[in-house]
């Protein structure tokens, strides 16, 4: 039995600690109203809501309400949260009704879609508000039978007693809601869930397959304008001039206005405003340096051979430069990537409506709290007077964890004080993003008598800094002597967060260079692997930040599900395995020769993220960052000249084709422990076994990507 402390007052109560008997107290927050609206058939009208908590109301036919609080951004969170909330209040699903919830930080906590998080961050609140929303309605029922709480049951949103009389939640919504918050209350034995554990489509299905309208590309207010802004051509030159004389001709445009280095055209449609954008004659200059591509590759590589001192030194175990030369034999490889977009298939779009009394926004955004805070900054208002709504999101993979385009929609609006809906044409998304920053990385090992005794990790980026992030990593803990160290260079090209950040390119290296290492010292790359972890649960190194023991069950889970090394002819294996956000994940790769090519057909892929609270939308998250990471090591390839994007659109983008994504089969261990992360953590191994399973068909390592661009036909 769990029993989740509840002290409160009606608006806000607690703070997260470990209770002494081993129950949980979760910080928790509840509103009045949240204004639901029903949209189910096959109950008579409701005539009358009644809110129970933050998180959900209950009509007098027996339908319930759940408010979904976290960005969905197609990981389906708007139905495994309010699943979770379900299940512990005990209805039945098909009586439920998701709503999204608005920005509410005074109801919610961690309104946020970044990091694979939601759900890990979600559980445990989420549990207390479905069950102490079923103990109240317990509590009521007990009220009105005039019986102890104690001997009645729930199942289905029905509350029996033990002679058999029954009463809905429906016919106790109303006191209920009146009721004192319980001090405390019991959460259900994850072996007896029924709803959580079993696949339920996406509650948005119909309303996406028909076209309704959800995503923030699809708001219409009235009185809206429609804003797309001409911005710098590249990055270190800012605004000299323009002349919007033939902008102004064109039909539908109403008005040019310049703001922060840009301008923006007004229009009545998003046709007339690119249009006008289109039409601008703008002059640039010089406002910094104009880099190119050639130069972050110098530079990169020049860090990398940088000495390392105190100031890089992320994390450093042991003696690992005297380790080196004890060695007897050093083993030194270096890893590239260049920079990517993220190219969601929704392009960057907010609403904004700014006026004396108050800001209202809406649209597809990561961080609603964060981007409010910005433009209550920006705008000198208090938060209260800013309201943020959040449509679904067309892909987000971290780019709209920045709230730039919702910036810009309000500095608009406030210019021309009236709503705005700031667009992003496909081009203007390509080529005003914030990219996954170009990075290199040198791995190091001394080997004696065939072991792996010392690892350097060298790393060299744009913008870019692991500290406190990626020094405690497998193979950290499994070493004695065991060094990370970090260099960077400041650019002006915007980078940031790219789905699965730092490890969608760290594990590709890693994983290849214990892979290379395996066949250098003749040792299955499985079992190096598994040395390395009973490594660190010996505790040889200082402590890293997984589980050794989940790391080896995942890694063996794989091994089994693929066949690993089972002689299967013209069919060439590579494998990998990582953590990152709180989940453990293996692949294996199966690659064919095609034309003295190499193809990949099959990826097996094992997970160990706790329990899988929607198995069918699971699958196909773990699915897509699979693919996704195949897709981008393999083809991603992004660059600069003289600050200027080398790609604006998709023809000269390469994504990944359907007929190249490979079947991909996924295995969950089977777990009663509380989710963790999801989103993310299929995508990193994925490109480092295909690597090694390229390598195992050519016999060519590879050390860049992507990997389209390197030498690995056979003549």
């Amino acid at each position: 039995m769990t029993l989740i402390k509840t002290k409160h007052n009606r608006r806000s109560f607690l703070k997260v600690s470990a209770a002494s008997t081993g129950g949980l107290m979760i910080g928790f927050s509840w509103v009045v109203s949240c204004n639901p609206v029903s949209e189910v058939t096959e109950h008579k009208p409701p005539s009358e809501w009644f809110d129970i908590n933050a998180f959900l109301s209950i009509a007098d036919n027996g339908q319930v309400t759940v408010m979904s609080p976290n960005p969905e951004i197609g990981q389906n969170v708007k139905t495994s949260m309010p699943m979770i909330v379900a299940e512990e209040l005990d209805v039945n699903w098909e009586d439920v009704i998701v709503k999204q919830a608005a920005l509410n930080t005074d109801a919610f906590t961690r309104q946020v879609a970044g990091g694979s998080q939601s759900i890990r961050k979600g559980w445990n609140g989420l549990r207390m508000a479905g069950a102490t929303a079923r103990k109240m309605l317990v509590n009521a029922a007990a009220k009105q039978w005039n019986v102890n709480p104690d001997v009645l049951k729930t199942e289905n949103g029905v509350i029996t007693r033990p002679d058999g009389k029954k009463l809905s939640y429906a016919e106790v919504a109303s006191s209920a809601a009146g009721m004192e918050i319980p001090d405390e209350v019991e959460l259900k034995d994850p072996e007896n869930f029924k709803i959580v554990g079993t696949s339920r489509g996406n509650v948005d299905i119909e309303s996406i397959i028909t076209g309704k309208p959800l995503f923030g590309i699809d708001t219409k207010r009235e009185g809206m304008q429609y804003a797309v802004v001409l911005r710098p051509p590249a990055f270190g030159m800012k605004l000299k001039s323009f002349d919007d004389t033939k902008t102004k001709t064109i039909n539908g445009v109403s008005q040019v206005v310049e703001f922060d280095n840009k301008i923006a055209v007004l229009a009545n449609s998003t046709w007339a405003a690119m249009k006008g954008q289109k039409a601008l004659e703008a002059k640039w200059q010089t406002d910094g340096n104009l880099e190119d591509s050639d130069f972050h590759d110098r530079t990169l590589l020049a860090l990398l051979n940088k000495k390392a001192d105190t100031d890089s030194h992320a994390r450093k175990d042991g003696e690992v430069e005297n380790k080196f030369k004890e060695a007897d034999e050093i083993v030194e490889r270096t890893y590239e990537a260049p920079f990517l977009p993220h190219n969601c298939l929704e392009p960057m779009n907010f609403f904004a409506d700014v006026t004396d009394e108050k800001i209202d926004l809406y649209g597809p955004i990561q961080t609603p709290a964060g981007t409010r805070r910005r433009i209550a900054k920006e705008f000198e208002r208090d938060e209260s007077e800013i309201s943020v709504g959040m449509s679904r999101m067309g892909g987000g993979f971290g780019r709209r964890l920045y709230g730039d385009f919702a910036v810009e929609a309000a500095k608009i609006s406030d210019k021309i004080r009236k709503p705005v809906q700031v667009m992003f044409s496909r081009e203007n998304d390509m080529t005003a993003g914030i990219y996954r920053p170009a990075t290199k990385y040198k791995i190091k090992a001394g080997l004696k008598e065939g072991k792996i005794t010392s690892y350097q990790l060298i790393e060299a980026a744009i913008n870019n800094n692991m500290y406190g992030r990626l020094p405690n990593n497998f193979p950290a803990g499994a070493l004695a002597d065991y060094q990370v160290d970090n260099h960077r260079y400041e650019s002006n090209i915007s980078t940031g967060a790219w789905r699965a950040p730092y490890t969608n390119f760290l594990a590709f290296a890693e994983q290849t260079f214990l892979d290379e290492i395996a066949t250098l010292t003749n040792t299955d790359p499985l079992e190096l692997r598994i040395q390395l972890l009973k490594q660190a649960k010996k505790g040889v190194g200082p402590e890293g930040n997984y589980d050794p023991d989940k790391f080896i069950g995942v890694i063996k889970l794989a091994a089994d599900k693929a066949g690993w090394r089972k002689n299967k002819d013209g069919i060439f294996q590579g494998f990998s395995a990582y953590y990152s956000h709180n989940t453990y994940v293996a692949e294996v790769a199966e690659v064919i020769m095609e034309k003295n090519r190499p193809k990949v057909t099959k990826m097996t892929v094992a997970i160990d993220c706790g329990i899988v609270v929607n198995p069918i939308a699971a699958i196909n998250q773990a699915k897509g960052g699979v693919i996704d990471g195949i897709g981008h090591a393999m083809y991603g390839d992004f660059g600069f000249t003289q600050g200027t994007p080398h790609a604006s659109n998709f023809d000269r983008y390469r994504l990944i084709r359907m007929p190249e994504a490979p079947e991909v089969d996924i295995h969950f261990v089977e777990s009663f422990n509380a989710p963790t992360g999801l989103g993310e953590p299929t995508l990193p191994p994925a490109g480092g076994a295909l690597a090694n399973a390229i390598y195992a068909a050519t016999g060519k390592r590879l050390y860049k990507q992507p990997f389209i661009k390197q030498d690995f036909v056979l003549e």
